[in-house]
């Protein structure tokens, strides 16, 4: 009888061991989202000027630069590379990109073997903005840049001239196999502030939220806090890593430039983010980006470029590299 009541108990212990990692862990984790979401990042050998390959858009221009003039020194943000790579491709003269050892190197992620003598850098949004700000770049094309980014500026007793020249969205992402393709405003805003931490609770599977934060004072970053105003709270549940992520970025840089399949871009308030959405401004994350330079820049092709970019032909080729063009404001 002991033998057997002792089976009896080893048997329930056991049952209730396997119900209890089936509830909390098996059944919540089961269908793990995490990891392929994760943005990779851009291949800039993609975006070269003057390469028969590159994706550009080369959409002509009747304004050109030569090699006699003073050529402003072009850098930005990783979402803008096709942007300001097209300006060069279209009114730069051809051999103005150059490379540290003659050639470009495929392990040049972040420009670092752009010469110093090169009209295109690639120095991604918080270094290069430092470029700007200390005088080795004339002109920045980025999101808006962030308090911390104009305080750098301020502290140099920089005046900077900050223009808007196309639209994009601010948007949110997530794998494509979770059920969920909206969500309000508000219930990012709790995601994000650890009041919703279940995707059960907008309409998705049982399992833990995994919020994705960019870095400090990259573009993505500083519109985050400028949609979220209020801080962000990381979640302190060590099991939201098997949990299903959500991230955000920009729309063109997510389905363009780094194109994931195993992504899709969520709408927001009932809104996708589609070009349509944007330039109609129905899309509520509708954000302008931006040519910035110095106030203090002297070379006159710094706001003739920028006139350009404002031009009828400048904004058809904002719209050839896949963003939207500025419209009225």
């Amino acid at each position: 009888m002991k033998r057997r009541l002792v089976i009896i108990a080893l048997a329930a212990f056991f049952i209730v061991i396997n119900v209890f990692l089936y509830v909390f862990f098996t059944r919540r984790l089961g269908n793990n989202f995490s990891g392929s979401d994760q943005l990779k990042m851009i291949d800039v050998g993609q975006y070269l000027p003057f390469e028969g390959e590159s994706d550009l858009a080369r959409t002509g221009s009747s304004f050109k630069l030569s090699e006699d003039d003073d050529l402003p020194v072009l850098d930005g943000a990783a979402a803008l590379v096709p942007v300001y790579a097209s300006i060069i491709d279209n009114v730069y003269p051809e051999g103005c990109v150059t490379y540290e050892g003659g050639s470009f190197s495929d392990d040049n992620y972040y420009g670092e073997n752009f010469a110093p003598d090169s009209a295109m850098q690639y120095r991604n949004t918080v270094r290069g903005f430092n470029a700007l700000v200390d005088g080795t770049a004339d002109l920045f094309f980025t999101a808006r840049p962030s308090a911390e980014q104009m305080e750098y500026a301020a502290s140099k007793n920089v005046e900077l001239e900050i223009v808007p020249i196309g639209r994009e969205a601010f948007v949110f992402f997530i794998n494509r196999n979770n059920p969920v393709d909206s969500l309000t405003s508000d219930q990012i805003r709790q995601i994000y502030t650890a009041g919703i931490t279940n995707w059960k609770d907008v309409g998705g599977p049982d399992m833990l939220i995994n919020p994705h934060i960019r870095i400090k004072d990259s573009g993505s970053q500083t519109m985050m806090e400028y949609f979220m105003k209020t801080e962000i709270i990381r979640t302190s549940n060590p099991l939201k890593l098997f949990g299903g992520s959500i991230g955000y970025s920009f729309r063109f840089y997510l389905s363009g430039m780094v194109a994931n399949d195993n992504v899709k871009m969520l709408s927001v308030d009932g809104v996708y983010p589609d070009a349509d959405n944007i330039r109609n401004g129905n899309y509520p994350l509708t954000a302008f980006f931006y040519a910035v330079y110095r106030k203090d820049n002297t070379n006159p092709n710094v706001p003739a470029l920028v006139d350009w970019l404002l031009s009828e032909e400048g904004q058809a080729m904002i719209e050839g590299c896949g963003y939207v063009s500025r419209g009225e404001i």
